[in-house]
Parts: C-alpha cells; sequence; structure tokens
C-alpha cells in the first residue's frame, strides 16, 4: 500500500514544505521527486501527498481524470490536519496541485496554520485557452505567495501573467526558457533543468526567510 506521505530532508528542518502533485503525474513523479530533493538539500522538510483519484490509478485498470479543482479542497485541508506539526508549514503544489492550495491559503494562513504558498508552475489558464483565466481568487490573496514559472508555460508565459491583476503578496521566479515543469531547452538557453531547480530552491529559502524569522 502506498504511504500516505512522502518525506525529504531532516524531520527538524525549521520549515516544512507541503506538495501536492500535477493533474497528469503522481507524488513521486521525477519531476516531483527531484523537486523535493532540491529542497530538501536547500534545508526544508518537504513533504508529498497524493489525491484520491491518483492514489487510486496504482490499483485501477481505469484512468480516472482529475476532477475539477474545487472539488480537491478538502482532500488537501484533510492532509494538512493529517500531517499536524508545530513548525512553519508552507502550503503548494505543481501545477493543479498548487492551484488547490491557493485556494485555501487566505482561510489556512487567517488562522495561523500556514506561513506561505508555494506554486511551481502556476496553471494560469487552460494551454491553448487564454481567455479561460484562473486567477479570479489571487486578485485579493493576503497569503505571502511565491510562483515559480517557466518563461514559456504553455499554461501562462512571461508574456502573459503581467497583464493578470494578481495580489502584491505574489512573488513570481521567472525561470528562463522553462516549459510547465520548469525545464530549459539547453541547446536554446544554455541551461538545464537542475539549473533551473537549484534556482527554485535559492529563491524559495529567500522567500520563506522572509517569512519565518
Amino acid at each position: 500500500m502506498r504511504e500516505r506521505f512522502l518525506f525529504d530532508g531532516a524531520d527538524n528542518a525549521p520549515v516544512t514544505v507541503l506538495l501536492a502533485h500535477g493533474a497528469g503525474a503522481p507524488m513521486d513523479s521525477a519531476s516531483m521527486e527531484a523537486m523535493a530533493k532540491a529542497l530538501a538539500a536547500a534545508g526544508f522538510r518537504v513533504v508529498r501527498f497524493e489525491f484520491v483519484y491518483m492514489a487510486d490509478r496504482r490499483t485501477s485498470q481505469a484512468r480516472k481524470p482529475p476532477p475539477r479543482a474545487e472539488m480537491l479542497i478538502p482532500e488537501y485541508r484533510t492532509a494538512v490536519a493529517e500531517l499536524g506539526g508545530t513548525g512553519p508549514l508552507i502550503i503548494g503544489g505543481k501545477s493543479m496541485g498548487g492551484r488547490v492550495a491557493s485556494m485555501i491559503a487566505d482561510d489556512l494562513y487567517s488562522a495561523g496554520k500556514v506561513a506561505g504558498l508555494l506554486c511551481l508552475g502556476y496553471p494560469f489558464h487552460p494551454p491553448g485557452k487564454p481567455e479561460q483565466l484562473r486567477t479570479r481568487h489571487l486578485a485579493g490573496l493576503m497569503t505571502p505567495t511565491l510562483i515559480c514559472q517557466g518563461t514559456r508555460d504553455e499554461f501562462g508565459t512571461r508574456e502573459e501573467v503581467p497583464a493578470y491583476v494578481l495580489s502584491d503578496k505574489i512573488e513570481i521566479v521567472w525561470l528562463d526558457d522553462g516549459d510547465h515543469d520548469l525545464k530549459p531547452r539547453k541547446s536554446v538557453s544554455g541551461l538545464t533543468a537542475a539549473d533551473h531547480l537549484s534556482t527554485v530552491a535559492e529563491a524559495t529559502t529567500a522567500w520563506a526567510g522572509k517569512l519565518v524569522r
């Protein structure tokens, strides 16, 4: 049976980061593994969990599509409650996982349960449908937020995102030539996925340092 959580980093790390996966890949996908290892190496305790629909794919022949993001809100709340702990907590995730976290962030932040929100490739709109924005709740977001976004992410490029109405609590780190998995084309940018993971880890460390003193 798959463990409820996957842990990376020291148990006594000063800050815990809880990450949910994206719509199409599980919590132990290569990109999630690499990100967790990078953040753990930077000194965070990183915890990953899986939504039920994704966990079911491990034992079922049927590949159920993900529910609407709003339907996953209770599951994310449950994961926060089950994780427990007394230290500062940052919630977030990859793509859809970060979007779901963003929908509960303010309630948890106002209750003193989380210190911030970390989104790794935020899905500002579906690919090819820039008119279908998923940003309304981000305009008034009160939770300190860091979004790490590839400049050529088809869910929201560097050319598109500056036109959106976003809260001033949101900081965006742009990763040169990164796609939705934050991966660059080395032949174009001269950068590697490892380079961008290092940038994300450094940016998250600096940002979290302002939240937790």
